[in-house]
């Protein structure tokens, strides 16, 4: 999205309908200077205010995205373009809101882990104090399954979280 693009849009738009900027403002709700700060292309509109703009210039807003009016033909084209647009000036990476969603599924669930690693000490511990060595291989296979356990849990949870 070329902000800059956009900006000139919305004032030539406001210009054709014959509004000053503070007129423009009072009907969307925001000040003459925030109106000023998006033509000069400074700043976007925020979300709520693109469905706002789009009504008032009788538009779309893939068409207010574009900086453009749009013909039936381009129409396709340029919301599959502002859509990966958007998309690639989100705030966080897919990664990072993976990272994200780990961090905090772990957070979450640290006294889960205290409990595991209790009985992972446990199962190491068990089986000298019994006196059958033979007992303790089962500790890493204890704790190889909990671990297995626990990340598709976790994955559930950051899938979930992360395409919803």
């Amino acid at each position: 999205m070329d902000q800059v693009k956009i900006g000139k849009f919305i004032a030539v738009l406001r210009r054709q309908a014959g509004l000053t900027q503070e007129a423009l403002g009072e009907k969307i709700g925001v000040t003459n200077k925030t109106i000023s700060r998006w033509e000069n292309g400074n700043y976007m509109p925020d979300i709520e205010m693109l469905q706002s703009l789009a009504n008032e210039f009788n538009i779309s807003i893939n068409e207010l995205l574009a900086g453009e009016k749009l013909s039936d033909t381009d129409f396709r084209r340029k919301a599959d373009e502002a859509i990966v647009a958007a998309s690639k000036g989100s705030i966080f990476s897919s990664e990072e809101r993976k990272a994200y969603f780990k961090r905090k599924w772990r957070k979450e669930h640290i006294p889960l882990f205290v409990i595991l690693a209790a009985i992972l000490i446990a199962s190491f511990v068990l089986p000298i104090v019994l006196h059958k060595p033979w007992f303790i291989g089962f500790a890493p296979l204890t704790a190889f399954v909990e671990y297995a356990y626990q990340n598709n849990k976790m994955m559930s949870y950051v899938e979930n979280n992360l395409y919803d």
